[in-house]
């Protein structure tokens, strides 16, 4: 395999992990809101996701280092152009992060009040940018010759990519909800559960619906139409196993089942795309693909010994940890402060 072919699929797997792992904590941040009854079980929400949340981030962090490092020009037009769209969520993304570690560090109605709302918006607001943009990505945007692109707000945010961002955001809550009832007990397990059951139907019909539109809103069925149709029966399969699974308490397969709906979903869009990472609206001879963003063959040799000698002992890293802090959390475990 070519190496940049090889960036690209790692960047998407980046991607795709990332969502994987911090969508359940997007879904938990959106559950403290309405799902915690009383200070003691939001305690309990929060410290379900306490030792991943920051770990997880850091597949964003490495997804946007590699693509800076193995795909410049992918990177710098990318970033360029949806530079409001990422900033509101490097906002968002540093205000979650700040309410988990000062929520508890005061007394007071207001003070707690105050980052438990930093901590639904912080969760919600991501999701839903990431879909904007990803959605909006894959129409096709206006890039010229230069690598340039000069995006107007319809051409980010429109219908398809609002409903996009909506799907993102309600398979992240959806799978938020069953990691909730994977990790505690009584009555909080209990309420995730049917929950999450009740949201299933609506995410199922925002994804089916986003499925369909993808098919008139992009070229991505004709690029992999074999890939695509069976992402759509896989995910038909999933959602229905998802509440096979919920419906008798068997809330690990439940989760991989909701997982299995970010994974697919992510994949088809970089599937989808390749061989190229970026697609103009104004010429397909514009086109950015993993040719001609790529860096240097040295570069990416490189990077790709660094990569096969450290990336090991991070997936082990992280592996551990959620070995340690596998069991469930209850209300008598919780942490004052």
């Amino acid at each position: 395999m070519p190496l940049n072919d090889l960036w690209f699929l790692l960047i998407s797997v980046l991607f795709t992990g990332f969502f994987f792992l911090e969508g359940f904590d997007f879904g938990v941040g959106m559950a403290t809101r309405f799902l915690a009854r009383g200070d003691t079980q939001r305690r309990v929400l929060i410290n379900t996701i306490g030792p991943f949340w920051d770990a997880n981030e850091v597949w964003l962090i490495t997804a946007a280092g590699a693509m800076f490092a193995a795909f410049p020009h992918w990177y710098s037009t990318l970033f360029s152009g949806y530079y409001m769209l990422l900033t509101l969520i490097l906002l968002s993304l540093i205000a979650r992060g700040v309410a988990f570690e000062f929520r508890g560090k005061a007394e007071g109605r207001l003070w707690r009040k105050t980052w438990d709302a930093a901590i639904f918006t912080g969760s919600a607001a991501p999701p839903f940018l990431f879909g904007i943009m990803f959605f909006s990505l894959i129409q096709g945007m206006p890039i010229g010759h230069n690598m340039e692109m000069t995006a107007g707000f319809g051409d980010v945010v429109n219908g398809y990519s609002l409903w996009g961002g909506l799907t993102v955001t309600s398979l992240c809550l959806l799978h938020g909800l069953t990691f909730i009832s994977l990790k505690t007990t009584g009555e909080l397990r209990n309420r995730s559960r049917r929950m999450a059951l009740r949201l299933l139907p609506a995410a199922a019909a925002l994804l089916a619906v986003l499925a369909v539109w993808t098919g008139f809103a992009t070229d991505l069925f004709e690029q992999r139409k074999g890939w695509m149709t069976a992402a759509v029966i896989l995910g038909g399969l999933a959602a229905g196993l998802t509440g096979y699974f919920l419906k008798r308490q068997k809330e690990g397969w439940a989760f991989g089942m909701t997982g299995t709906l970010i994974v697919l979903m992510l994949a088809s869009v970089f599937i989808g795309l390749f061989p190229r990472v970026m697609i103009s609206s104004i010429d397909s001879a514009f086109d950015l693909t993993v040719a001609n963003a790529a860096s240097s063959p040295y570069t990416l040799k490189s990077m790709t010994i660094v990569a096969a000698v450290l990336l090991p002992f991070v997936l082990a890293y992280q592996g551990w940890s959620y070995y340690v802090f596998r069991k469930r959390v209850s209300d008598s475990d919780h942490l004052e402060y």
